[in-house]
């Protein structure tokens, strides 16, 4: 090591001492007793924190919910297979990926990467995959194991859904993206992998096989939240699922899901204990109108109350650290820069995009929701949400989840038919070239 690298490796640790002490001393006085520069450093500290605590949960935390997802649907017997003492085939990594699964590859160890890579791991063996479980590799998903190694349960987090890897070992393997939106992922087909079904039959008020063929409607990218509510699983023909959003760029936006039902910790909330069967406390009295909420009334969804909270004590850090996530800059050359350029003008001023999409939030600051009418499209997914209406869904990172379509339940395969409809149905008489210098702004947020 040089001089020089001594003193600036000396200076960091002596930096982190300082820092290490000073939080420590802060943690012994109130706020009053501070001055003001040390107050600043308590509030980043602070931050720094619930960012940590967050991130920790969004990733890890299972508010145990393997109670319901290994206890009640036994779904670790279907990933075990009949020869590790499970049921049915087993699910193999080949399998798991297939579904949408992903795997960290910060949490394998090296011989496992040299042996992925040489193409020595087996990817056609259930074994791998409950070693992969036992590593913590499988993004969102937890296994849980008794003193001789046996999987004994499992259960799911928030990035089951809205995290996705960089494939940087190989596809559907590589380091985490969190708050990406996972389209690959088929939950409908996971969770049909359970050989027990009468839990979710019941609250339903059906029989397995109906629910067998509503989950297998969805297809990857897509859940239906609403169903657990109002148990209209179709829109006529077709399945009422929508699909998974991104849970990053959500700073500064006012309600959260495709048709506001709430903030993002309400919906956090939500999602943890109605839909992940985590066990904490939600309260929302809508969910008691019989009329719209038939499912939810009859289970008693609009209050929950379990007997140990494992939710709300992490809902503030897990808040804090989505607000943390920023949306992903588009990849070099992605885009025409020159036709972005003229569609930004047009994006703010004839095409009137930015009346509803306000940079820099590309949502309305403010109560940012609009009718079915006011858009142009059908009210069936707006009616089953409170209000009656669909949120303007912020635009940056567009570019990370255009795998399904684009708008609640991808009615438009691409962004050219976005602009499309909106050009069609306001009137504006965009030219060929104005439609195409859109599409190349909207892929440069």
């Amino acid at each position: 090591m040089t001089r020089v690298r001594a003193v600036l490796f000396i200076a960091l640790i002596a930096a982190c001492a300082s820092a290490a002490l000073l939080l420590h001393n802060l943690q012994k006085v109130s706020a009053s007793d501070l001055k003001f520069e040390d107050r600043d450093r308590a509030v980043d500290f602070h931050a720094l924190g619930m960012i940590d605590r967050g991130r920790n949960t969004f990733r890890y935390d299972t508010f145990g919910d393997q109670d319901f997802w290994g206890g009640t649907l036994q779904l670790h017997q279907a990933i075990k297979g009949q020869k590790l003492g499970g049921v049915g085939p087993g699910v193999d990594p080949a399998t798991a990926l297939a579904v949408g699964l992903k795997v960290d590859e910060d949490a394998l160890p090296r011989s496992v990467i040299r042996a992925l890579r040489a193409g020595k791991l087996n990817l056609k063996d259930p074994a791998t995959t409950v070693t992969l479980l036992q590593l913590n590799a499988v993004v969102g998903l937890t296994g849980f194991f008794d003193g001789s190694g046996n999987l004994k349960s499992v259960g799911i987090q928030c990035a089951l859904c809205h995290s996705t890897v960089d494939n940087s070992l190989a596809p559907g393997i590589g380091r985490r993206l969190d708050g990406w939106a996972n389209r690959d992922l088929d939950v409908g087909a996971i969770v049909n992998l359970s050989p027990d079904l009468n839990a979710v039959a019941k609250v339903l008020n059906v029989d397995q096989n109906t629910v067998r063929r509503v989950l297998a409607s969805w297809g990857p990218g897509k859940f239906d939240a609403e169903l657990f509510l109002d148990g209209k699983a179709f829109n006529g023909n077709k399945s009422a699922a929508t699909l998974i959003p991104p849970a990053f760029g959500l700073a500064g936006v006012n309600l959260h899901t495709w048709t506001g039902w709430g903030s993002v910790t309400h919906w956090n909330a939500f999602v943890a204990n109605l839909e992940m069967h985590g066990k904490g406390t939600f309260y929302d009295p809508r969910l008691a109108d019989e009329n719209r909420f038939l499912v939810a009334a009859q289970n008693g969804f609009d209050n929950v109350r379990s007997d140990i909270d494992l939710i709300t004590p992490k809902l503030a850090d897990l808040h804090f650290y989505q607000l943390a996530l920023d949306s992903p800059n588009p990849p070099s050359n992605s885009y025409d820069y020159a036709a972005a350029r003229r569609g930004k003008d047009l994006f703010n001023g004839r095409a009137q995009c930015s009346t509803c999409h306000v940079p820099p939030l590309f949502t309305e600051p403010g109560w940012n929701m609009h009718t079915a009418e006011e858009i142009g499209v059908d009210p069936f997914q707006a009616s089953r949400a409170p209000d009656d209406r669909y949120r303007t869904s912020p635009l940056k990172g567009l570019w990370t989840h255009t795998k399904g379509g684009f708008y609640h339940d991808g009615r438009f395969a691409t962004l050219l038919d976005v602009v499309n409809h909106y050009d069609s149905f306001k009137s504006l008489h965009l030219s060929d070239q104005d439609k195409n210098d859109l599409v190349e702004y909207l892929k440069s947020l």
